[in-house]
């Protein structure tokens, strides 16, 4: 593998942890880097973990995982933006106006609904004599780089848009996981 293909692999794995860290922003309203930048490090820690299991599972698991992982990222990320949508929808109590802190779980939950796809990369990893400890810190550190950024594009919307811009957030992450579920399924067929 070249450096150019490690890197590409590591910005394609880390586009769907983007989409969905421009919806926590939103979310969060008014996040500070420092909460970006924790943002980015759980994503990145995951989505650098995720391949490695794939890797570690090679091919005696890899139709289990390719069979079901597009199924469990698009429930995560459905149930997820499900909830944004309900909080941009109801009406605020003054609790809501306050900037909202995203918990570790509820980051986690959504980073790993975004790197499923990561493990199955891992298996296919794993049959080209990769080097995973380097691909998986790509992938990482492009996810840290991809997520705080998405982080703070959803301070700046959640700003300009308040409860529109949730609402928004929330539709991109049930979007994000039904363009897993539509890539995988056709891919399939």
């Amino acid at each position: 593998m070249t450096p150019l293909s490690i890197l590409l692999i590591g910005l394609a794995m880390s586009t769907d942890a983007f989409a969905a860290a421009v919806g926590k922003g939103v979310a969060m309203r008014r996040p500070r880097l420092s909460e970006a930048l924790r943002a980015g490090l759980i994503f990145g820690a995951i989505e650098a973990v995720t391949p490695l299991i794939g890797w570690l599972l090679g091919t005696a698991a890899a139709r289990y995982i390719t069979a079901w992982d597009h199924w469990i990222a698009f429930t995560v990320l459905a149930l997820l933006g499900l909830h944004m949508l309900w909080n941009g929808l109801r009406p605020d109590s003054a609790d809501d106006r306050a900037p909202r802190h995203h918990g570790f779980w509820s980051l986690a939950a959504t980073g790993l609904g975004t790197s499923i796809d990561a493990m199955a990369v891992g298996v296919s990893l794993a049959f080209l004599d990769a080097p995973i400890v380097l691909v998986a810190a790509v992938i990482g550190l492009c996810t840290l780089a991809m997520v705080t950024t998405g982080v703070m594009l959803g301070r700046v919307l959640g700003t300009l848009a308040g409860k529109r811009a949730e609402i928004a957030g929330g539709a991109i992450m049930i979007a994000v996981g039904a363009a897993i579920l539509y890539e995988h399924l056709s891919g399939a067929a």
